[in-house]
Order: C-alpha cells, then sequence, then structure tokens
C-alpha cells in the first residue's frame, strides 16, 4: 500500500498557466499530496480539460468558497490574478490554514502604492503587512517561521536576484537602468489583442515603460538588503517566446570594481543557494533554464571612464517556474519544515 504523504494541499486558480504548474509540481511531491483544485471554469470538469499535460489526473476542478477550500488542507497556494486574491484572503487567514499567494495583492506593504500601481484601492490592507515577501535568497527564516507568503512577480524576481549581492554589499544606490524581456505566457492564458501569437510570434515590443506594477515590490525588497534611494528605470519588453525572462541592469559602479571582481562578489553571495547559478564560461540564457527552477545570474563590466564604470548585471528564470509557481513550492516548502528543493530539482529539457 502507498505511504500517505504527510501534508496536503489546495490550489485555488488551477486553470492558468500558474496553476497548471503548481499542480504538476505537487503531483510530483513525496511529502505533499495534492488534495483540490479549485476553479471558476471548467468546473466537474477533469484537470486535463484546461491543460492537456495533465490529461489523466483523476482530479476534477471544484467550485468552493475559500473556507471549504481550505477544509482538510495544511497549504493553500493560489494561482489567482491580482485583484482577485484579495477578495478571498480573509477567509483563508480565518481559516487557519498556511497560505502562498502568487498574485501581486499582498507583496507590498504600503497600500498607497498598491493603489497607485494596481489601479484600485486595496480590498483589505489590514492585511498587507502580515504577509512574508517570498524571496527564500533574502528571507528564507522569514518563510520557514511564516505562516501567509507573498511569492514575488517574474519580473521582480529576476531583478532582484540580478541586484541583491549589490545591495548587500552597499553598492547599489541611486539611479538603476533595467531592461526585462519576457515570454507569452506571463500575460497568462487568454489571449488578448497584445498577446496573441499571430502578433507576437515575429515580434518584440515595449509595454508599460517606466510603470509597471513590479517596481515598488523591487525598490521595497532591495531596500530591507541594503540599497539606499534606489530609482529603478524598468522597461519590459515582450518577445516571441513561450516561457522566459531575460533581465538586464546597469549600474554605475566606482572603477576598483572590475569584472573579476564583481564575479567574485556574486559567486561568494550565491553559493549556498540551491536554485541560483552563476555560469564561469558564459553569460546567463533563457534556454539554460526554460522548464526548471533554476536562475541564472552573471555580471559584465565595463572600461573605467572618470573614475568610474557602468556594471552590467543579467539574470535569466523562467517565469513559471522560478518566477513563479516553482518558487511558490519552494515557499511552501519551507513553511512545512520540508527540504527546500522538493519536487524542484529537475534541470529542464535540452534542448529547451
Amino acid at each position: 500500500m502507498a505511504k500517505r504523504r504527510t501534508f496536503q494541499a489546495a490550489v485555488i486558480g488551477g486553470t492558468g498557466y500558474g496553476g497548471a504548474e503548481l499542480v504538476r509540481r505537487l503531483l510530483l511531491h513525496p511529502e505533499v499530496e495534492l488534495r483540490r483544485v479549485v476553479a471558476v471554469d471548467h468546473v466537474g470538469e477533469p484537470l486535463g480539460a484546461a491543460h492537456p499535460s495533465l490529461e489523466g489526473v483523476p482530479l476534477a476542478y471544484e467550485q468552493l468558497p475559500p473556507r471549504e477550500a481550505a477544509e482538510g488542507a495544511d497549504v493553500v497556494l493560489l494561482g489567482l490574478p491580482h485583484k482577485v486574491s484579495a477578495t478571498l484572503m480573509p477567509e483563508l487567514v480565518a481559516a487557519g490554514v498556511r497560505v502562498v499567494d502568487m498574485s501581486g495583492d499582498f507583496r507590498l506593504e504600503d497600500a498607497a502604492a498598491y493603489a497607485r500601481h494596481y489601479g484600485q484601492a486595496h480590498p483589505h490592507p489590514e492585511l498587507l503587512g502580515r504577509f512574508v515577501y517570498g524571496l527564500p535568497e533574502l528571507n528564507r527564516e522569514r518563510i520557514r517561521a511564516a505562516r501567509l507568503v507573498a511569492s514575488p512577480g517574474c519580473f521582480a524576481t529576476s531583478i532582484e536576484l540580478a541586484l541583491l549581492p549589490l545591495a548587500r554589499a552597499g553598492l547599489l544606490e541611486g539611479v538603476v537602468h533595467v531592461q526585462g524581456i519576457t515570454g507569452s505566457s506571463g500575460s497568462g492564458a487568454a489571449p488578448s489583442a497584445g498577446t496573441h501569437h499571430p502578433v507576437r510570434a515575429g515580434n518584440l515590443k515595449a509595454y508599460r515603460p517606466l510603470e509597471h506594477q513590479h517596481v515598488p515590490e523591487i525598490a521595497e525588497t532591495l531596500a530591507r538588503a541594503g540599497a539606499r534611494g534606489l530609482a529603478l528605470r524598468f522597461v519590459p519588453v515582450s518577445a516571441p517566446l513561450g516561457r522566459g525572462i531575460l533581465s538586464t541592469c546597469f549600474v554605475e559602479l566606482p572603477e576598483e570594481w572590475t569584472g573579476e571582481r564583481l564575479a567574485a562578489l556574486y559567486r561568494e553571495a550565491y553559493a549556498g543557494e540551491p536554485f541560483v547559478r552563476v555560469p564561469a564560461r558564459r553569460l546567463p540564457e533563457v534556454a539554460a533554464v526554460s522548464g526548471s527552477n533554476f536562475a541564472e545570474v552573471g555580471v559584465f563590466a565595463g572600461p573605467a571612464l572618470g573614475g568610474r564604470r557602468t556594471a552590467t548585471l543579467f539574470c535569466a528564470l523562467d517565469n513559471l517556474v522560478k518566477g513563479g509557481a516553482g518558487q511558490a513550492i519552494e515557499n511552501m516548502n519551507l513553511m512545512l519544515g520540508l527540504e527546500e528543493t522538493l519536487s524542484l530539482e529537475d534541470r529542464g529539457p535540452w534542448p529547451p
């Protein structure tokens, strides 16, 4: 007889791309059993109705209120859109269950910043300060002790990992310019005029320049790590990829910070991290991490000019895994006292 797994999990919002990745990772998990998947569409249908890769999984989508969704679960993972997750959260908090939320609704501590970047007042600002920001490379011990975790955004994860060692070293201040290139799955499962494949397949275009909603969470996170007076100038670009993000950050540093010195700083900063790699012979690339929970970080330092030099910091990751559901599972593992890497050890396919 098969051994019963130690913990029970429920997923709310299982028909999107993030939900599919949550389900896939939970089905592989040796210690956590997927108890139910809740959604507002495909109700009563098997999971394969929304996600062909889940064909044959003996679970069907259920439509349940939050308290019933959480019944019998040790942890609830939310794969819901921004502005929707917040409406359910009071009931989940009252149920006393551990929660990992993948939306942006509880990443910020400042209700005014939320209203400015998400276009509406937060419905439950009293809960904002109760969530731990789920970037394990910065907040691992706080996540272990948390009941409520807000998993970071995909762009935010890539930019934070690219800049975190500089913030910790006291080298990150003032204006930082960033370009982030992203695949279409970051726009969700429902196509729109700007994300529909015939338009996107052969195209590159910028969107929301200097006003992306991930900017305030990046600024808050890096300030906690040691950044001073940070002003992020971020331009996101949509690319003809299904998965993946490549972020490139430009930072002015004192001329003594050569490429070799920067590389040593980054190797040391991430030496003990299970999911961050610093390639020695190449710069980060999306194909190397696609389908996996790994992120690649790299550095390049330009020539010294007038006592300063421009350092270029890179991060590549899969927006649905390390930038989404994989990191949510990582947070879940930490909250449950499990090995952080469970169900996340695979390194993805090659070629991608």
